[in-house]
C-alpha cells in the first residue's frame, strides 16, 4: 500500500511510523486510519520488524479527529447501529499486535491522538507534550476502547477526572500519572525511543516478546492468577524446548550477545492464540 498520511521507515529491525499531516497537526482522518491499520498488518507479518515506534511529523503528535467538516464532523460516527468507531478499530489492531509498540509523543496528543497511545506498550513524551481527553467538551464520549485502557493505566479516579473536565494535561502530570514512562527534551525524543527499541531488538527473542506481550495484555482481563499460571506453564514447556531457549542459555554461558533464529511467522507455540480456544 502506498502511504500518504503516514511515513514508513524500517532500519535496523526498528520500524518508525510517522503520522504525516503536519499542516493539519496530524489530524486523524479515515485515510490515516486505513494506512495505520495496513502498516500494522504488514509489520505483524514481517519478521525483520522487531519493534514499532509511532510518532508525529512537525509540531505535534496528533490534534485529534479532523474537524474540517464543521458541525457535521461527528455525524457519520453514529450513522448506523453496527458502526464501529475508527479509533477503536486502530486500538484493537494495536492490542493484537505481535511487536512491541513505543509511542514517541512530540507535542499535542488530543482526542484520538491521546486514546491511540493507550494500547501502546511504552509511552515517552517530549517536555512540551500535552494530552487532552476532550470528548465531553465536543459533546461525545471517549472512543478507541479508552474506557477499558485508560483506567487500567492511570486508575479510575484520574481517568474520570481527565474525561469529566476535558482539560489539557502537561507532560509532568502525564508522567506522574503513569500515562508516560519518561519525559525527555524534544530533540532527544526519537533518540531515546530508538535506544529502547534497539535494546529489545538486539537482546531478545522475537517469539518470546510476541508471546510475553499478549500474556501481559490478556491477563489484565482475568479475575484469577490461575489463568496466568496455565498460560505460563504451557509457554515455559513449549519455549523451553525451542532453539531460542538453547541459544539464550549458550550465549549467557559464553558471555556474548544471543543470535536468536526463531521467527514469529513460523515458530509461535501451537496453542497460540490461546484466547480463541474456549477449552483452554
Amino acid at each position: 500500500m502506498k502511504y500518504q498520511c503516514i511515513n514508513w521507515d524500517l532500519e535496523d529491525n526498528i520500524l518508525t511510523l510517522t503520522l504525516n499531516r503536519p499542516e493539519k497537526l496530524n489530524a486523524f482522518n479515515p485515510q490515516m486510519l486505513e494506512e495505520l491499520v495496513s502498516a500494522l498488518d504488514s509489520a505483524n507479518h514481517q519478521d525483520e520488524v522487531r519493534v514499532i515506534i509511532i510518532t508525529g511529523a512537525g509540531k505535534g503528535f496528533c490534534a485529534g479527529a479532523d474537524l474540517s467538516g464543521g458541525q457535521e464532523s461527528f455525524e457519520k460516527m453514529g450513522a448506523a447501529e453496527n458502526h464501529r468507531d475508527g479509533g477503536g478499530i486502530l486500538a484493537l489492531k494495536m492490542y493484537s499486535c505481535q511487536k512491541p509498540l513505543i509511542a514517541a509523543v512530540n507535542g499535542a496528543a488530543v482526542g484520538v491522538g491521546a486514546t491511540m497511545l493507550l494500547p501502546m506498550d511504552i509511552r515517552i513524551g517530549s517536555e512540551d507534550s500535552r494530552f487532552g481527553f476532550v470528548f465531553a467538551r465536543r459533546g461525545i464520549v471517549p472512543e478507541a476502547c479508552s474506557s477499558w485502557f485508560l483506567p487500567r493505566i492511570v486508575g479510575i479516579s484520574t481517568a474520570l477526572q481527565w474525561c469529566f473536565s476535558g482539560r489539557i494535561i502537561d507532560s509532568q502530570e502525564a508522567l506522574q500519572s503513569d500515562l508516560l514512562s519518561e519525559v525527555v527534551p524534544k530533540d532527544e525524543l526519537l533518540i531515546r525511543a530508538k535506544t529502547i527499541a534497539r535494546e529489545i531488538a538486539l537482546n531478545t527473542s522475537a517469539v518470546s516478546i510476541a508471546l510475553t506481550r499478549q500474556m501481559m495484555w490478556k491477563m489484565l482481563g482475568e479475575k484469577d492468577p490461575m489463568a496466568a499460571h496455565r498460560i505460563d506453564s504451557k509457554s515455559i514447556f513449549s519455549l523451553g524446548r525451542s532453539s531460542d531457549a538453547k541459544e539464550g542459555v549458550q550465549s549467557f554461558l559464553e558471555k556474548r550477545h544471543p543470535n536468536f533464529i526463531d521467527k514469529v511467522s513460523a515458530d509461535m507455540p501451537k496453542f497460540y492464540p490461546w484466547w480463541d480456544d474456549e477449552s483452554f
